[in-house]
């Protein structure tokens, strides 16, 4: 059986916390897995043909740290893994650019955009957080019956988070309308993520937590290994 090749969008940079934690995420996934795993670095700035880029792709994890260089390429890697039902996983930015390219191309808001890069924008589906959540850590609830509960093999887990936005609540019903489910709460039941019923997609999983790093604690995060169990075809 050929190496399973994940995706790893984003622009990296070895002064974020996130892209030195998704390496040994992946090593510690792919030795629990008892299988390799390929991975390989799509920065968003050479990314102008997705379907072509990333046809060799089993699975696309558009990683932290946006903006992107180059937000269209994120945006058309998200919409590739979803269309072509590839396993995806969006941690904090890519979740964030997951509800932007969802609320484009599938609730037809064609103006929806993100206010830290487009803060005058008409359709804002991702806005400044209530609080700031750079290098803060919060109990997360779980959705019975969701791929993120599956995962974590439990109700409530406690995650680490870098990030000043998020979903903004107004579209909420909007989404769910057209078939996103969110998955994860905080203590207020503030979204922290989303995904995509398994008859629909077999995995396509969004949050605004970083479960990855974990993995520089030496410690799995189950929401990676249940991703990269996925784009192996396990």
């Amino acid at each position: 059986m050929p190496t399973p090749t994940i995706a790893l969008v984003g622009d990296y940079s070895t002064d974020v916390p996130a892209h030195r934690a998704i390496p040994i995420a992946l090593e510690l996934a792919a030795a629990d897995l008892g299988r390799p795993i390929a991975s390989r670095w799509v920065h968003t700035s050479e990314l102008h043909d997705a379907p072509a880029q990333l046809a060799d792709c089993t699975a696309i994890w558009v990683v932290p740290a946006s903006p992107y260089a180059n937000m269209a390429g994120a945006l058309a890697a998200i919409r590739f893994a979803r269309e072509t039902k590839r396993p995806f996983l969006g941690t904090c930015g890519g979740f964030q650019h997951a509800l932007i390219e969802y609320a484009r191309n599938v609730l037809g808001l064609t103006g929806a955009d993100h206010a830290e890069t487009n803060p005058t924008a008409t359709t804002l589906v991702v806005t400044p957080l209530s609080c700031s959540l750079v290098e803060a850590t919060g109990t997360l609830h779980l959705a019975p019956g969701s791929l993120i509960r599956s995962a974590y093999g439990r109700d409530t887990v406690t995650e680490g988070y870098r990030c000043n936005y998020g979903p903004a609540p107004v579209h909420r019903a909007a989404f769910e309308r057209a078939g996103l489910r969110f998955t994860a709460f905080d203590e207020s039941g503030e979204i922290r993520a989303a995904e995509l019923p398994v008859a629909t997609h077999p995995f396509f999983v969004g949050t605004l937590f970083q479960p990855e790093r974990a993995a520089l604690r030496g410690k799995l995060p189950p929401l990676i290994c249940a991703f990269i169990a996925k784009g192996s075809g396990l």
